[in-house]
């Protein structure tokens, strides 16, 4: 893989990883006009990294709430960030059951569709416009990002069960999740922060998967490889844009601007369907 490659790719992932528009369609999408043709364990090495990256930028950015999280949860103050990390927990529930015994053939039958990740674009573009327009008072005016209810155990579960549907290249993690805890009624915002953090334990655990499959899995033969300094360059590249992204998503969301992705998603849904 060339640098000019990895830059691209790490900038793409520090940005779709966050913002509501699909970190793995948009992976697929720029392998394919880039022409990356590698073989998938150096594929799947390049993509722990640049996943490893956008942890990183998560603990960064909203390292004092996850400071506060660590210390309460550890101390068992039984306070709300106590019960914050179980809600947490139980969010990740659902894609863990999906991850161990779903993974496999979620990325056998729908891995390297344009078709469906337009299509799943296209949902995700339904799915902001939906949390829009119910994120409304009678009278059309924006709820204030303060009010609304706390996440709650069940609200936890459900945006949990969205975060496991949104393996789906094109289903937007972020943009899913956080969809659906704006249509429950939860805090706009709280719901960014929820989201974020209930996803470094998937990604942790996908990475340490995927190491697993590396390590037991042999070596495709060939000469393609990542490179070293492709890795660094992903990595580096990741991790800052993703730092740079967060922040604004979080704002974003804060202000309800999210309805503006719905449209990126339709039309980037329509190319990627057309492309095939």
């Amino acid at each position: 893989m060339e640098w000019l490659d990895a830059l691209i790719l790490g900038i793409v992932q520090g940005l779709a990883e966050y913002l509501p528009i699909s970190s793995s369609g948009h992976l697929e999408i720029f392998r394919e006009i880039l022409g990356i043709d590698l073989p998938s364990d150096k594929i799947l090495q390049f993509d722990i990294i640049l996943h490893a990256a956008t942890v990183c930028s998560t603990i960064v950015i909203l390292w004092p709430i996850f400071k506060n999280l660590l210390i309460s949860f550890f101390s068992f103050k039984r306070d709300s960030e106590y019960y914050m990390v179980w809600k947490i927990v139980l969010s990740c529930v659902p894609i863990a059951i999906v991850g161990f015994f779903l993974k496999d053939y979620v990325e056998e039958f729908f891995g390297g569709s344009l078709l469906l990740v337009g299509v799943c674009l296209l949902v995700t573009a339904s799915l902001l416009a939906f949390a829009h327009f119910t994120d409304r008072k009678p009278d059309g005016a924006m709820i204030p990002a303060e009010k609304g209810r706390e996440i709650s155990w069940s609200d936890a579960f459900i945006i949990g069960c969205a975060q496991a549907v949104a393996v789906l290249p094109g289903l937007s993690r972020s943009g899913t999740t956080i969809a659906t805890g704006i249509i429950l009624g939860d805090k706009r915002s709280k719901v960014a922060y929820f989201s974020f953090l209930m996803v470094i334990i998937p990604i942790l655990g996908e990475a340490l998967l995927d190491l697993k499959e590396l390590v037991t899995t042999p070596s495709q033969q060939g000469d393609d490889s990542v490179g070293v300094l492709a890795l660094v360059i992903g990595f580096v590249s990741s991790f800052i844009v993703g730092c740079c992204a967060c922040k604004w998503m979080i704002d974003l969301v804060r202000k309800g601007k999210l309805v503006w992705f719905s449209i990126y998603c339709v039309v980037m849904g329509i190319i990627c369907i057309l492309w095939r």
